[in-house]
């Protein structure tokens, strides 16, 4: 059969390359599809018989090529990094984005903030003070008074409402972990299959990734190659997903599964097989992040700004009361407030321009030494500032972080591109140059096949 060798490299070049034109093209096909890492044909050339004939020898010069193997152009290390590095930006990023909502919210420095509330009201006791007999003046104080209690209480709200919106998505983001984590569970028993099968993976294998990927973002979670082909994951230590088979990702505490807080610390849990497994603190990734702005950062200003409020209601509150009303009458207090949630609660605690204590002594007439110390009540002021400006210096340092996070991300992301991604000019070279071989494998075949007409039909022949 050496004699006929020539035949069978014809064949297996045309085989041969027809498998890297269609592999081309399928890459070329997918070249906007998200998660898709490009493929490659390896070629090997087919040699002469391992084991030599019994009463022959071979003379075969090489019997043609065959596909080695069809790789996916990835890089294990890469991946690795990428996983870790979209899980940190993934906590940077929801940081970031809720820090610069609230922000926006308290509207520092500006018009309608508390800080022009509080100058707004400092000025009308400085206006009553002027003309302590008119009741326009005194009416501005109760005003002013009553626009301050609202811009503390929308800001109080205002954070309340933004924790209560991350809780939310702290309940939905434990849902796709699950989803996901039972997704990869069963793309890892479907790439053993294939494996024992001895199909192709390639696209189980693309899925594999992408779910590994977003559990990375949502967790910080880790995977580990496992020997046939699928991963195993684990947040912060414990595994969530262990070859075929998905544990739950749960929340012990913090959190309701509608959303509202039960007051205690917010604490994640796994349960699978072996039982229930507490998740250690520090996580990453979107949940990682959540989490912290919930238990530290927007608790931490909501205290600090019902500090601000219990401040403001007991200076005004005591010097108040230290004064006298237009009928003589000592002073009341002019706040009230929960002492549970200032902030929230704080409101103007008088019914009328009448029990507003201007006056220094009883039966002043028109004294207005209490309304001159109650304009001068500034301490509420440098407090209110130092947490607007450590609130905007920790905004600031949040996008600092994020921004140098992403410098990172992308530079992985470029890295894993140019290996995985499609190029289509790299495609087209590879497509045109595998045709050009499948027709000099044809014409091969063809000038073969006049030789064996030569051979076989004329040999012998005379004319």
């Amino acid at each position: 059969m050496s004699s006929f060798s020539s035949l069978n490299n014809a064949l297996t070049a045309l085989q041969y390359n027809r498998v890297v034109m269609d592999v081309a093209g399928g890459n070329i096909a997918n070249v906007g599809t998200e998660g898709y890492a490009r493929r490659r044909v390896n070629g090997e050339a087919v040699g002469a018989p391992a084991a030599p004939a019994l009463w022959s020898r071979s003379v075969s010069t090489g019997d043609g090529v065959k596909v080695g193997s069809i790789d996916r152009m990835v890089d294990p290390l890469l991946d690795i990094r990428a996983r870790r590095e979209h899980g940190n930006q993934s906590y940077l990023d929801i940081r970031q984005s809720v820090l610069e909502r609230v922000e926006s919210g308290i509207g520092e420095p500006g018009d309608s903030g508390v800080a022009a509330a509080i100058a707004d009201f400092r000025s009308a006791w400085h206006d009553l003070a002027n003309n302590p007999g008119s009741d326009a003046a005194r009416s501005a104080v109760l005003g002013k008074a009553s626009t301050l209690a609202d811009a503390l209480q929308i800001q109080a709200r205002n954070i309340t409402s933004e924790s209560g919106d991350q809780r939310i998505r702290v309940v939905a983001d434990v849902t796709e972990v699950n989803t996901v984590a039972k997704d990869l569970a069963s793309t890892n028993r479907s790439i053993a299959i294939a494996n024992l099968n001895g199909t192709d993976a390639g696209i189980l294998l693309d899925k594999r990734d992408q779910l590994a990927m977003r559990l990375s973002e949502l967790t910080g979670a880790t995977a580990t190659l496992r020997s046939d082909g699928g991963f195993d994951v684990a947040v912060n230590g414990v595994p969530l997903v262990t070859g075929a088979n998905a544990g739950t990702f749960e929340i012990a505490s913090g959190i309701t599964p509608t959303g509202a807080s039960d007051g205690l610390p917010i604490v994640y849990q796994i349960t699978d097989t072996s039982g229930t497994t507490t998740v250690p603190g520090g996580m990453v990734g979107e949940i990682g992040g959540v989490t912290d702005l919930l238990t530290t950062t927007l608790p931490a200003y909501s205290a600090g700004l019902d500090a601000v409020a219990k401040q403001l209601a007991d200076e005004i509150n005591t010097q108040h009361q230290a004064g006298f009303d237009i009928a003589g009458n000592p002073g009341v207090a002019f706040f009230s407030y929960n002492p549970a949630n200032p902030a929230s609660s704080i409101a103007v605690a008088l019914t009328s321009t009448s029990q507003i204590a201007a006056s220094g002594v009883a039966g002043g007439g028109l004294d207005a030494s209490n309304a001159t110390a109650l304009a001068g009540a500034t301490g509420v002021e440098d407090a209110y500032q130092r947490l607007v400006n450590g609130f905007g210096s920790e905004v600031a340092s949040s996008t600092r972080l994020a921004t140098n996070q992403q410098v990172l991300t992308s530079q992985v992301d470029g890295s894993r591109e140019q290996l995985a991604g499609v190029n289509l000019d790299e495609e087209t070279v590879s497509m045109l140059a595998a045709q050009h071989a499948y027709e000099a494998a044809s014409r091969l075949m063809t000038t073969l096949d006049s030789v064996l007409d030569t051979l076989i039909n004329r040999t012998g022949l005379t004319h």
